[in-house]
């Protein structure tokens, strides 16, 4: 059976709609179910999210009547839902649920490599979106409770979508998607870089620069600070006519060296940057191009693009990494297990279990610091080769700890937006937020000026 939750709420047997129940708390509870096959939902949990934390006394006799109604319409299409304990849940029998479909198309997508292959894969997870979860039934707030990242998940696919369409030339068609959007989410900066970005490449240099002024604006008069590094630097290439604008196949923020697709360095420190991804890391769902370190490869190369080890060293570790892949990716297991450590320990200075694993880190990593006189003449510590692949776990680890002892530790602040965690250095002690652009939800937007 196909239930579709992203709009109005509609179920379908072999392509024939499916009348299950006109009544708006039934269906409201059969998707709490849905969004959650085979995993127990407790009856205080559903009383809680139909009765928005308000019920009536006869709250869990109606959860029961409206169960036994559910099981009577669905039964006759193999659909069972269970009693457990103080609690039911959907038995997961292969139902198809557009959510889940529409999730990991999107999460496929961001893993493809190229262009080619990443543009089917959105076009077919977008084209489910048929509006916000259970448009007809749902109310804003119970539908952020049931699943808050999905409009996020949609926007962050709408982005790569975009890029993938400039990587293969179509920027009248982002042009044409894009404006309408920018105009509902004026301060999503990432947005707004990929449609000047079309802009440009269309030959409408004059209305990217406008759009870049009324952004500047729009993000100074609503959140209090100017745009962030992305936005400036497409504006930038722009004035200048940079010719990696007019090309495709390659985003025109990221940062590469040797091959690989870097993030931009802006937590202000490398033990941050190390934490720090595209965006949505700190989620329990992780969205989209949030994980960068994709490779032991991309590791190595990042640790000497932050300054972290020497080209000398970089070299090696690929070369090391060629021979032994599965040490390689063991490690970088190692490190992004060390990364939720470090970001614990950044994030929560009463966390003395990840500040105790950090500090464990860092002490093994200072048995295989030397002391070498660098380019400019002065002397630091560097890891020693001899640390074989484990050399760029000793790098951050050991950055790690400079940044822990250093006073500019109590500076370090995390995004509130909980669909971003961003990790940046504030000295002024008065920003709440990334500003990176990386959010661009309402929600956020409203803890920035309340801040």
């Amino acid at each position: 059976m196909e239930f579709r939750l992203l709009g109005t709420f509609e179920a379908y047997r072999d392509n024939q709609p499916v009348a299950l129940s006109n009544r708006r708390q039934e269906r409201c509870l059969l998707a709490v179910l849905l969004l959650d096959p085979g995993r127990l939902v407790r009856t205080d949990r559903l009383i809680d999210l139909l009765w928005n934390g308000r019920p009536p006394a006869s709250a869990r006799g109606a959860v029961h009547t409206y169960i036994g109604r559910l099981r009577a319409a669905l039964a006759p299409y193999g659909v069972m839902i269970s009693s457990r304990r103080d609690g039911y849940l959907m038995e997961a029998d292969g139902h198809q649920i557009d959510v889940d479909e529409f999730s990991r198309l999107t999460h496929q997508a961001s893993d493809a490599t190229e262009p080619a292959e990443r543009l089917p894969l959105l076009d077919r997870a977008l084209a489910l979106w048929r509006g916000p979860l259970l448009a007809d039934t749902a109310h804003d707030e119970l539908r952020e409770r049931l699943h808050g990242p999905l409009e996020e998940l949609r926007l962050t696919g709408v982005e790569l979508r975009a890029e993938a369409q400039l990587a293969l030339g179509q920027h009248a068609r982002v042009a044409a998607e894009l404006t309408p959007l920018v105009a509902r989410h004026p301060t999503r900066e990432q947005l707004v870089a990929t449609l000047m970005t079309a802009l440009y490449q269309g030959g409408r240099q004059a209305e990217a620069l406008t759009l870049y002024q009324t952004t500047r604006h729009a993000l100074v008069e609503h959140l209090g600070v100017d745009p962030g590094t992305r936005l400036r630097e497409v504006h930038r290439r722009i004035l200048r006519a940079d010719h990696r604008l007019d090309r495709p196949g390659r985003r025109v923020y990221e940062v590469r060296v040797r091959g690989e697709s870097l993030p931009w360095s802006v937590g202000g420190h490398p033990a941050l940057d190390f934490c720090n991804t595209f965006a949505g890391w700190a989620h329990p769902a992780p969205l989209p191009g949030a994980e960068w370190l994709r490779s032991f490869r991309t590791l190595a190369v990042w640790a000497g693009h932050v300054g972290l080890v020497d080209d000398v060293a970089v070299t090696r570790l690929i070369e090391l990494a060629g021979h032994d892949a599965r040490e390689a990716a063991a490690v970088l297991d190692e490190a992004r297990t060390m990364r939720a450590r470090l970001y614990a320990c950044l994030t929560d200075p009463n966390d003395h279990h990840a500040f105790d694993a950090m500090a464990h880190h860092a002490e093994t990593a200072a048995t295989v610091q030397v002391f070498r006189r660098g380019a400019d003449g002065r002397g630091r510590w560097w890891p020693d080769l001899r640390a074989g692949l484990r050399l760029p776990v000793h790098a951050v680890a050991w950055s790690a700890a400079e940044l822990l002892a250093d006073p500019r530790r109590l500076t370090i602040r995390a995004c509130p937006d909980p669909a971003c965690g961003w990790l940046f250095l504030d000295g002024s002690g008065v920003r709440r937020w990334c500003s990176l652009g990386t959010c661009g939800r309402s929600d956020a937007e409203a803890l920035c000026r309340t801040a």
